[in-house]
């Protein structure tokens, strides 16, 4: 393959998509671990949409979660629903 095609590095560029490939190969594996991981969850009894909500929440700053949950809080009063 020569190295310069057309103005474009060929090794340079075969690197970077080699390296993505790679990559992106990884995260299909990861992804799959992921899920079986909520399917075993599935199978304990748990529920995986309260798993995946609790995984959501704890990325999120202590201080956004408290200004979401109180938002959440002001709806449901409005709409007279439980608190």
């Amino acid at each position: 393959m020569p190295d310069d095609v057309g103005g474009i590095a060929a090794e340079r560029l075969k690197s970077f998509i080699e390296r993505i490939e790679r990559l992106e190969e990884e995260k299909k594996g990861i992804a799959d671990d992921i899920k079986d991981i909520y399917a075993e969850a599935k199978g304990t009894g748990f529920d995986t949409k309260i798993i995946r909500q609790i995984i959501s929440l704890r990325k999120r700053p202590r201080e956004e979660r408290q200004e979401m949950e109180a938002l959440l809080d002001l709806y449901k009063q409005a709409l007279g629903m439980d608190v």
